[in-house]
């Protein structure tokens, strides 16, 4: 497969700009993610419509004031939420009341004042079990402006008149009016298929071969080879260990890297364990590591520590869980959620329980099965070890911390695993985490606290600076977008 052919070598930095565009923001409108997005990407509409389903299965919709990127989820990923103003993840509670104020918005007209649509989304909440909304409560005011300003930065509302933080403050006495655009709205919510027709979330997820029809080998192979091409851009680091043969194959196509190095301008690196493409300068990554802040910069040092315990001969070794493992147990989670009666249940089809693969079993030419490999090891250290060390690290680097952290360090190993894993760095694991291939890049790490002048009274009074012996070390998490809206 060869992208972007059309393209000169003189306008590929720009068009490939525009791919890294679209990729970490699945939505371009007119103000998000700023007001040059919706221009870039419209020049080169006509050859992402093209490149981007060869070679990813996405497809790009695009009207007079959106782009609209339609991915193709193979995972269920937890790592990638929607974020306040305030970068705080949404609770359920928060992404309950966005859908429901996305249906308010769809009955109502050009304009709507938000203690209108506050009623609207609370009589709707009130049908739910569990849910509900009350305007008196500032909590769930607080919760259902953060859903109104994450619409109203993508341009899906804008202000006319007001101020909503005046009304979560005192909604007797201040109002906000807001300008409702269809378009956006439209381009939000756009499910693959209709939810009321789901009988899990893994539904929602691609699926290799339609029902009823037999893919050839060829048909295979695409397929297989737009599944590795996602995976590298979605994760940090695909592990070899944790895909099947046939993915495992296309991972170590040397057409891998030469694709996506042409379509993203980033560099793909391989090692024995896996491959990932290295993003260096963040024009791709929506959450950069090494990074400044208390949680990013322990999580850095904390790491250090595990690659070393895990370097050392008796530390234990333990099979992580597998893709197919990860995704059942959070479909699981999911799926709790799921309501137990009414119309969803009568209509919703059965979903079959997965057949194992065992041992021997022919493929479908006939050809003895490869098998599983063999089940990979990895370094494990314990929450007790993982507290201890974080203890010795804010009682060596504590200055140069935020307070709050600082005195909670419990709290802080819990953030900094938290990122390590979302990051592929470790697998949390009952009872403590496993050091990942990955890992080992930030062995070299070292830090030293830096104590500012007297005469900066407004700067804090020390700074943590850290640095890796280690050259390249951004993992690049490539296309982990910031909203993953239907």
């Amino acid at each position: 497969m060869r992208v972007a052919e059309a393209v000169g070598p003189l306008e590929l930095a720009d068009y490939q700009k525009a791919v890294r565009l679209v990729l970490r923001h699945p939505l371009v409108t007119v103000v998000w993610p700023d007001a040059g997005a919706l221009p870039l990407v419209r020049r080169w509409a006509e050859q992402l419509r093209a490149d981007l389903p060869e070679a990813l299965g996405y497809r790009l919709v695009t009207t007079a004031d959106t782009a609209r990127l339609l991915r193709v989820q193979d995972e269920l990923d937890a790592t990638q939420p929607a974020l306040t103003r305030g970068e705080r993840p949404f609770d359920r509670r928060r992404y309950a009341y966005l859908v429901l104020t996305l249906a308010a918005l769809g009955r109502s007209g050009a304009q709507i004042a938000l203690g209108e649509l506050a009623d609207a989304v609370a009589a709707d909440a009130a049908r739910v079990d569990g849910l509900g909304m009350d305007t008196e409560r500032k909590p769930d005011r607080d919760a259902f402006v953060d859903a109104v300003a994450w619409l109203e930065a993508r341009g899906a509302l804008r202000t006319a008149d007001g101020s909503a933080a005046a009304w979560v403050n005192d909604p007797d006495r201040a109002e906000a009016l807001y300008d409702i655009d269809r378009e956006v709205t439209g381009a939000l919510y756009r499910p693959r298929r209709v939810l009321q027709h789901l009988g899990s979330v893994t539904d929602l997820l691609d699926q290799d071969t339609p029902a009823g029809f037999a893919q050839g080998r060829e048909t295979q192979r695409r397929t297989a080879a737009r599944r590795a091409r996602r995976l590298v851009l979605e994760q940090p680091a695909v592990y070899y260990d944790d895909v099947d043969e046939a993915l495992r194959g296309q991972l170590r196509s040397p057409a891998l890297a030469e694709d996506l190095e042409r379509l993203t301008g980033l560099a793909l690196e391989r090692r024995a364990e896996g491959v990932a493409l290295i993003d260096t300068s963040g024009r791709l990554s929506d959450l950069r590591f090494p990074a400044g802040g208390t949680v990013a910069q322990a999580a850095l040092l904390l790491a250090a520590r595990i690659a070393e315990q895990g370097a050392k001969p008796r530390t234990e070794r333990l099979p992580a869980a597998t893709a197919v493992e990860r995704r059942a147990a959070a479909a699981a989670r999911i799926d709790s959620a799921l309501p137990e009666r009414g119309l969803f249940a009568e209509i919703a089809e059965p979903v079959p329980a997965p057949v194992p693969e065992t041992e021997g079993t022919e493929s479908a030419e006939g050809d003895e099965g490869s098998g599983p490999a063999d089940e990979a090891a990895y370094p494990f250290v314990t929450d007790a070890w993982l507290r201890g060390a974080m203890k010795r690290l804010v009682a060596t680097y504590g200055q140069g911390m935020s307070a709050e952290l600082r005195d909670d360090p419990d709290r802080l190993t819990a953030r900094a695993i938290a990122l390590l894993g979302s990051l592929r760095l470790v697998a949390p694991v009952d009872g403590g985490v496993l050091a990942l291939p990955l890992l080992g890049r930030y062995r070299g790490v070292t830090a030293q606290v830096k104590t500012r002048p007297k005469a900066a009274a407004a700067a804090p009074a020390a700074q943590l600076t850290l640095s890796d012996t280690a050259p390249g070390s951004e993992p690049g998490t490539a296309t982990r977008s910031e909203d993953q809206t239907p």
